[in-house]
């Protein structure tokens, strides 16, 4: 069911924004007029350990808070898309697994105000290797891949609302590898 929810917010998401007149979209980082290094902040609220994803099991809860800085440096561009560098961290609300990261984003900006990203990069997360307890996750190595996939709008120029999905695994460079998914919607300020 939280699923549906997702999905359909992300249809009203793109429906709104494909069929509306084109809102102020932000600038591209390279020609951006702020000369810092932050290119933006993202704050979320992310359902922990989705089942059914890329993951394919379900086994910790909770909610994650997710709070991630992009950079506006070093960045370039690459088919039409922004390459940049972030950092962040995912905090779960039951003590189950948490995460921090960091790697990149490739971004792809729209002049009606939507936006769609993927990344990749690294995490380092305190949840179990291995366990014996079915409600966690047996993720294999301290540090795993993230994967992440974004898509949202961007309105009043520096304001953004998204969905995310996050995935981590160790790639199966280690036993067990069960993964873990997060998905979740999330609040950005461009700078």
């Amino acid at each position: 069911m939280r699923m549906l929810r997702c999905v359909l917010c992300g249809f009203a998401i793109f429906t709104f924004g494909t069929s509306s007149p084109p809102l102020q979209a932000q600038t591209h980082p390279e020609t951006a007029p702020g000369t810092g290094r932050l290119y933006g902040i993202r704050l979320g609220l992310l359902v922990h350990d989705i089942g059914g994803l890329w993951a394919q099991t379900r086994a910790e809860g909770g909610a994650d808070v997710n709070a991630e800085i992009v950079f506006r440096k070093p960045s370039c561009m690459l088919w039409g898309g922004a390459i940049l560098p972030n950092f962040g961290l995912s905090i779960n609300s039951q003590g189950d697994t948490s995460k921090i990261y960091g790697g990149v984003v490739w971004e792809f900006f729209f002049s009606n105000g939507l936006f769609f990203n993927i990344g990749t990069g690294l995490a380092f997360h305190n949840g179990q290797l291995e366990s014996d307890d079915s409600n966690k996750k047996e993720l294999g190595s301290r540090i795993l891949f993230r994967e992440p996939i974004e898509f949202g709008i961007t309105f009043c120029e520096r304001h953004r609302i998204s969905i995310l999905f996050d995935h981590v695994s160790n790639a199966y460079l280690a036993r067990p590898n069960e993964g873990l998914d997060t998905l979740g919607v999330r609040y950005g300020y461009q700078f």
